[in-house]
């Protein structure tokens, strides 16, 4: 049996920013002061320095010479650049996933799918939208190549990100969850072709959800 080793104090600070920046207590481009976060988590500023070089390097934070620690901003072509990435990315994986470890997946894959049901036909958003980027990351989890993995982690937080702020519409989740049903269905048959072209068609939905959420931001912001 091993013996899980404790957190540090960074990696406990970690966590709790990536949290509030995924989950949106933290806001796009919101300014990020060492003394203050340090005062209101009672540390010092050293746990919360590291953390955010850490969150620098997952691509949440932007450090900006002589102005500041920012959470990361994400323009409409920037999304368009990670979308493009992440298709690349999770077809590969889904593909491979498919082939190397196809048992430990489709369980995985249909572990997390009932947790998104129960989300979904409850309307808790938020947990659906976590357990949407747990569907996704399982492919990357389980397709047996790290370097797909290592790829990914410089864009997945950042996906989840966006992900939340998502509209909570009712039409974008039913569309969501049907396409996360089908797909988990096209796992159980090994229809791969049909599989590929739905999770493509999939990021690319979710492209243009981004770029909606953007453009209303932006909108809103000249008002």
């Amino acid at each position: 049996m091993k013996i899980a080793r404790p957190k540090s104090l960074k990696d406990l600070v970690v966590e709790e920013l990536r949290n509030r920046i995924i989950d949106g207590r933290l806001q796009l481009g919101a300014a990020l002061s060492e003394n203050t976060l340090a005062a209101e988590l009672g540390i010092s500023k050293t746990p919360v320095r590291e953390a955010l070089l850490q969150l620098k390097i997952e691509g949440l934070v932007e450090v900006l010479p002589q102005r500041g620690t920012y959470v990361f901003r994400m323009a409409g072509d920037h999304v368009v650049l990670i979308s493009e990435l992440r298709e690349i990315l999770e077809l590969a994986a889904v593909e491979s996933a498919l082939t190397r470890n196809y048992s430990a997946f489709e369980r995985e894959m249909s572990s997390v799918f009932e947790a998104m049901k129960a989300a979904y036909e409850a309307g808790d958003t938020i947990a659906y939208h976590t357990l949407d980027g747990q569907f996704h990351k399982v492919m990357i989890d389980l397709c047996g190549n790290p370097y797909i993995a290592d790829a990914y982690s410089q864009i997945g937080f950042r996906i989840q990100a966006l992900r939340s702020r998502l509209s909570t519409e009712a039409a974008l989740n039913d569309r969501s969850f049907a396409d996360h049903a089908e797909m988990l269905a096209l796992i159980r048959t090994r229809d791969r072709e049909r599989l590929r072209t739905l999770l493509s068609q999939h990021i690319h939905q979710t492209k243009s959800s981004y770029l909606d959420v953007l453009k209303h931001r932006e909108l809103a912001a000249e008002a």
